[in-house]
């Protein structure tokens, strides 16, 4: 956390201010999964950051710490056909705007992590890395993540074979052999190249 970056976000000028963050656009199979979350001042969380720079372990503590004791918190998702009919980075900003909209209390300000805002109907500001350094962001990745990933480990149960619960959708070499042998499944992204490749070859064979 860069120092005095905490005391920026909880300046009471801004009033109520909420952090937003999605995971999933990268991978080939499953939901955008976006949080929205609103820290409370007056009880600091210790160790927040970037999700992708946490332990397994760690990003599942601090997950339980941000529910317990977050003034509020919200996921957002959109789904597979949702990605395929939008495009990946309008459904992110899909999920981000059901995730805000679903917070128990309206922020005057939505932090939203890297250079994009979503169509919000109150202030925001984009900030690039914004995971890595502003706390309200840090807490949404760490928990957008920890959804994310339980959600692909019951994926692996629906649909056995692919490898979700090991690399949650991104197009690992595991994935790709997977893909070719056994076809795209109900949740893999037809929008994305390496899916359609799949169902041509399937259709061609």
């Amino acid at each position: 956390m860069v120092k005095g970056q905490m005391s920026k976000i909880y300046d009471h000028r801004h009033g109520i201010i909420a952090g937003v963050d999605e995971v999933g656009l990268g991978p080939l199979a499953g939901p955008v999964v976006a949080c929205a979350v609103i820290l409370d001042p007056e009880v600091p969380i210790q160790g927040l950051r970037d999700s992708k720079a946490t332990t397994e372990k760690s990003r599942h503590e601090l997950a339980t710490l941000i529910r317990q004791h977050a003034l509020s918190w919200c996921i957002g998702r959109a789904s597979v056909a949702e990605v395929d009919e939008l495009n990946v980075l309008q459904a992110s900003h899909l999920a981000m705007c059901r995730a805000v909209a679903g917070l128990s209390i309206v922020p005057d300000k939505v932090l939203v992590d890297g250079n994009k805002i979503p169509d919000l109907p109150m202030a925001a500001e984009a900030i690039v890395k914004g995971d890595r350094i502003v706390g309200q962001i840090s807490a949404a990745s760490i928990l957008a993540k920890v959804e994310r990933d339980e959600e692909l480990v019951q994926l692996a149960l629906t649909y056995p074979g692919y490898g979700f619960e090991q690399h949650k959708g991104y197009p690992t070499k595991k994935h790709m052999s997977a893909l070719s042998e056994l076809g795209p499944c109900p949740e893999h992204r037809r929008s994305f190249a390496p899916v359609r490749r799949a169902l041509e070859q399937a259709a061609y064979s």
